[in-house]
């Protein structure tokens, strides 16, 4: 067992800077706990990488997913005596990571003083077919609001059923379907826009 003192790191990373210790492998990380505190650590260390893909995929961005996520894992620590049943733990956390990314997706487009024509954005073609419908559809998902965008990428990049999407997001079946529906509305108008 190590030894080294320090703050404790969880990452995706392989290898993490802990204070006093340098760049120790994330198997070397020992974390002082007691037994709740260990079998946390041990339930969402499972759940982590799953977690950083996922608020990737929502923000589209390494360090804004990495904060992303270290803000959610925070904020289960924080609340995880509201955890009821073992069992639903990667829906808890899915539904905690999920409303961090919303509120960092609302918090971005707060911050834009003038919304972008989807047609005035240049279409930067690559050799690739791939590369450049890709492009577009990047383009096409960041224009959809905050709710909708998450269903689509819970749907279609996380590949989850409708029941899977309400429960994580916290709201009905029926609103999952609707921002669906409306989500590819919109997506598909603004496709046919740029083409």
């Amino acid at each position: 067992m190590n030894e080294r003192a320090g703050p404790v790191v969880i990452s995706h990373m392989s290898e993490a800077w802990v204070e006093g210790a340098g760049i120790v492998n994330q198997a070397e990380l020992v974390i002082p706990a007691d037994g709740a505190t260990e079998a946390f650590r041990l339930m969402t260390a499972r759940q982590l990488d799953k977690a950083y893909r996922l608020a990737w995929a929502i923000l589209g961005g390494a360090q804004e997913a990495e904060d992303a996520t270290q803000d959610a894992f925070a904020s289960a620590w924080r609340n995880r005596n509201k955890l009821r049943d073992a069992d639903k733990l990667e829906a808890w956390l899915g539904r905690i990571l999920i409303n961090v990314c919303r509120d960092r997706l609302r918090q971005r487009s707060r911050g834009r003083t003038q919304a972008l024509e989807l047609s005035s954005l240049p279409c930067v073609a690559d050799q690739s077919e791939t590369t450049s419908s890709r492009d577009e559809l990047g383009r096409a998902l960041a224009c959809l609001d905050p709710d909708h965008r998450i269903v689509v990428i819970l749907r279609f990049w996380a590949d989850m059923t409708v029941e899977d999407i309400a429960l994580r997001a916290g709201v009905a079946e029926g609103t999952v379907k609707s921002r669906l529906h409306h989500a590819m509305r919109q997506m598909r108008a603004a496709l046919e826009d740029v083409r």
